[in-house]
């Protein structure tokens, strides 16, 4: 059974509510193994070898985070340059990555009208995509549609709880058709 590498990037795991939520109903499926880098790393110094094995095992690459500042949390960014090079990810002798699915499921504080020409970031969330796309691209994987929770501060128990149950069914769906 291939795995799934939930790459978990929260600078605050402790206090996340949404991600939390989240991250611990993905953790109940078998073969999901969860990297949670600022646990992992308070130091910000990555184990490169031991985040390539976790990725070099898994058949789907996770990765999970709120947005900050319409992009990823620092960590996360740092964790793309170091273990993510060239010759290992992408380029002459890389392709490690290569033909992995890439799930991109991330936590907004914006609701979904926050997100509209009007709204107070003026861009569909869309147009926040680019840069985590092109990153799992470059490096061969294939991008599935990302899985986008909006309005996390406000959003109710249930709602969440819902949010949950349908990443985790998500994930079962994919395993089902390796």
């Amino acid at each position: 059974m291939e795995t799934i590498a939930l790459v978990y990037a929260h600078p605050y795991p402790r206090r996340s509510i949404a991600c939390r939520a989240l991250v611990d109903s993905a953790a109940t499926l078998d073969g999901v193994e969860v990297r949670s880098l600022y646990n992992l790393y308070p130091d910000f110094e990555i184990d490169v070898a031991a985040e390539r094995a976790v990725l070099e095992r898994a058949g789907l690459v996770v990765l999970m985070h709120p947005i900050y500042w319409y992009s990823v949390p620092g960590m996360l960014k740092h964790y793309f340059d170091v273990v993510l090079t060239k010759g290992w990810a992408y380029g002459e002798g890389g392709g490690a990555l290569a033909g992995k699915d890439c799930l991109w499921v991330s936590t907004t504080g914006g609701n979904d009208d926050a997100y509209t020409p009007e709204g107070r970031h003026h861009h569909v969330f869309a147009h926040f995509t680019p840069p985590v796309e092109q990153t799992a691209r470059y490096c061969g994987m294939h991008w599935l549609d990302p899985f986008i929770v909006h309005g996390s501060h406000e959003i109710g128990a249930q709602a969440l709880a819902a949010s949950a149950a349908a990443l985790k069914q998500r994930l079962a769906d994919w395993r089902a058709k390796r």
